[in-house]
């Protein structure tokens, strides 16, 4: 069976440094990208936090530190696979975009629609503020617009099964016209659940030759969902962004365990984990 590429995703958009085990600054990046790296993780997905002292549960659109964030990565972990988060709400991308100018991903998150991001609390209140993550056309055209200028592969991060089939839509109408990768996220309570036996008919629905990934979303739910990716030949990511907990339900303290346990999981599919140079095949990525 083929080898599959293993991506971590540090850190996430809004998690508290205060309440989880998150890294924020540079140096923190660097470290766990480095235990990622050496468990076995090819691609760091990452997204960026305000430095300032009690700031860091908070995105960052700077350059600068995005640049400072991008360079420790990389020089922790040699050759590693630079994955750039972009999500916004709003129209205003200029922020993801000089951060794309600034430190070349090799890929970066191309969000493929839009979703009503909302999630209810036990006691029939909502979890947060109901929200609207918007990504219509002119705005995904936007970002595939600097990803080309970049030279980035668009990672088509999608929250359900029409979003998957979308995708395929962007490259028949001239919108994008290289390699496709699918990032199935499951696990959102108001996306895809995180169901193993979704795969099936989400990888039936993806164009010809693409590859394709799940981002698993939850606790103990998401652990047969990463096996029956491996199974189906997928590539895999898991990381703090993601979940905190391990197979056995323990909470994991670094992005090391959680790529150690994914690599297992692969393992004992009887897939081979790819390393860099092999992902960037794989991914068809530019050299």
């Amino acid at each position: 069976m083929s080898k599959t590429v293993v991506t971590c995703a540090l850190t996430g958009v809004l998690t508290d440094p205060a309440q989880h085990h998150v890294p924020v600054t540079p140096e923190q990046m660097a470290r766990e990208a480095r235990a990622a790296y050496d468990a076995g993780a090819s691609v760091m997905h990452v997204h960026f936090r305000q430095q300032k002292p009690g700031m860091g549960h908070l995105p960052s659109w700077e350059p600068a530190v995005a640049s400072e964030i991008a360079q420790a990565i990389r020089e922790a972990c040699p050759g590693v696979i630079f994955n750039q988060s972009t999500g916004v709400v709003g129209p205003d991308i200029s922020g993801p975009v000089a951060c794309m100018r600034a430190i070349r991903p090799e890929i970066a998150a191309c969000n493929a629609g839009s979703l009503n991001y909302l999630k209810v609390k036990s006691d029939g209140s909502w979890a947060w503020r109901p929200m609207l993550f918007d990504n219509p056309v002119e705005k995904v055209k936007g970002f595939l617009d600097a990803m080309i200028e970049t030279g980035a592969l668009p990672e088509f991060e999608c929250f359900d099964t029409g979003i998957v089939r979308t995708v395929e839509m962007y490259a028949r109408t001239g919108l994008y016209k290289g390699h496709l990768d699918y990032n199935f996220v499951m696990g959102v309570e108001s996306g895809m659940p995180a169901d193993p036996e979704l795969l099936p008919i989400l990888t039936r629905l993806i164009a010809p030759g693409a590859t394709w990934q799940v981002t698993a979303i939850g606790r103990a739910n998401i652990w047969p969902l990463h096996r029956r990716t491996a199974d189906l030949g997928g590539n895999l990511r898991t990381g703090l962004e993601d979940t905190f907990y391990l197979p056995d339900g323990s909470k994991a303290t670094s992005n090391g365990q959680l790529i150690d346990a994914i690599v297992r999981i692969a393992r004992d599919a009887g897939r081979e984990i790819a390393s860099p140079a092999e992902a960037r095949s794989i991914l068809h990525l530019q050299s």
